[in-house]
């Protein structure tokens, strides 16, 4: 494998969504990134998501909450509940740049694969661990899920119409969104880490990220009138506490969605559905004006976009520079001429399946471009390859590992 980080291994001794979230983040960027998964089970999203189909059309076991955030590793399957499983993990963190876990707080310890042990062994190693609630403080020996922390963190308090109108908070967001932000995050302390390492201290460090941490500082932009001013943000559902017309809007034949930014584009707007009286109004001459009078303006304007279908919108709506767009399934965001454009669905070689759609990396870089070759692995696919190539073990005693069912193949 070639890339930006070509250099760097990853022992990857997370689960689930953060953790493999950030690992594949790495895997994509050129790190060779080892799984390490519980043997005859794996990782707990191998039980997730819709069935890949064989090249017959059969249903096979990888399933696509797995597939989407495992590509470009490599599966070895060790039972660290016993101590030759701890070795072999403590022989692959020496030669490891970067280990990520996501274990609850404590749980390494009693196996002796915790931050501190395994970096008295190479100090070099930058060690990621992603918690619920961090290592430290009155909630860390509690597990918790995504929707704990949409909740706990303030975002469940943005969600959702206002109270008294149809679709009324608290909502969640429709995907794992605390899950993803602490895979962001981090990569980004990984990444950090790895550089300070390289660059100024020649020492690995630890990282203690937590997902309800992680969340809260993802919705800071909301949080912060409260903490600038005492004010707390009100439940707007599609629409905006910042600016108006913003929200969804229903056409002739359905609903579609328009953001005004400020001034410039809501007059382009009045022009497109011919109000421009509107603007001579004082009451939506400034943003801040239009966000206090939304009760008067938007069913102005709900009462103008009805007049047309959303066919008949879209290209006076682009023309004008009015950012607008239809609300989409997946069926149309992968046939939309933008995303085709931008490559973001790749085609990539998959044992059981021939070969497999994934949804790409969103960052293009112009000297290293992301490359799409190693498919999500089969459970335990390459635990011979990498004990033989890595840790230079015979055939002999993998055999005798794997009949101990310290390992599995």
């Amino acid at each position: 494998m070639s890339g930006l980080l070509s250099n760097i291994r990853v022992l990857d001794l997370s689960r689930v969504l953060s953790g493999p979230w950030a690992t594949q983040m790495l895997a994509d960027f050129g790190a060779h990134v080892i799984k390490v998964e519980r043997p005859g089970i794996g990782d707990d999203l191998r039980q997730q998501g819709a069935r890949l189909k064989d090249t017959a059309g059969n249903d096979t076991d990888e399933r696509s909450t797995f597939l989407a955030t495992n590509r470009a590793k490599r599966s070895i399957t060790i039972d660290m509940a016993q101590p030759a499983g701890q070795s072999l993990i403590r022989r692959l963190a020496e030669k490891a740049d970067v280990v990520v876990e996501n274990f609850k707080a404590g749980d390494l310890k009693r196996y002796g694969l915790d931050q501190q042990s395994l970096r008295e062994l190479n100090p070099r190693l930058v060690y990621c661990s992603i918690s619920g609630f961090g290592q430290s403080g009155p909630y860390s020996h509690l597990p918790g899920y995504d929707l704990i922390f949409q909740a706990m963190s303030g975002v469940m308090s943005l969600t959702g119409a206002p109270e008294g109108e149809p679709g009324a908070g608290p909502q969640r967001a429709g995907y794992p969104v605390s899950d993803l932000t602490a895979g962001f995050y981090a990569t980004i302390g990984v990444l950090a880490a790895l550089h300070h390492r390289d660059t100024v201290s020649g020492r690995g460090q630890y990282i203690d990220l937590s997902l309800l941490d992680a969340q809260v500082a993802a919705v800071s932009s909301m949080a912060m009138s409260y903490l600038v001013a005492g004010v707390l943000p009100q439940r707007v559902g599609l629409g905006s506490q910042l600016t108006a017309p913003y929200g969804d809007f229903d056409c002739a034949d359905g609903k579609m969605m328009i953001a005004v930014g400020n001034d410039k584009q809501f007059a382009q707007l009045c022009k497109v559905i011919g109000r421009t009286e509107l603007l001579e109004d004082e009451r939506f001459s400034t943003t801040s004006q239009r966000v206090e009078n939304k009760q008067v303006l938007l069913p102005i304007v709900a009462g103008a976009m009805k007049q047309r279908t959303m066919a008949e919108w879209m290209p006076l709506l682009s023309a004008a520079n009015v950012p607008s767009g239809p609300i989409n399934d997946f069926r149309q965001v992968f046939d939309d001429p933008q995303i085709r454009h931008r490559e973001l669905v790749h085609t990539i070689p998959h044992p059981l399946a021939g070969t497999m759609k994934v949804v790409g990396n969103p960052l293009k870089f112009s000297e290293t471009p992301l490359e799409y070759k190693r498919p999500p692995p089969l459970l335990g696919e390459h635990t011979a390859e990498v004990l033989r190539d890595l840790l230079g073990i015979d055939d002999a005693e993998i055999e005798r590992l794997t009949k101990q069912g310290v390992v599995t193949q």
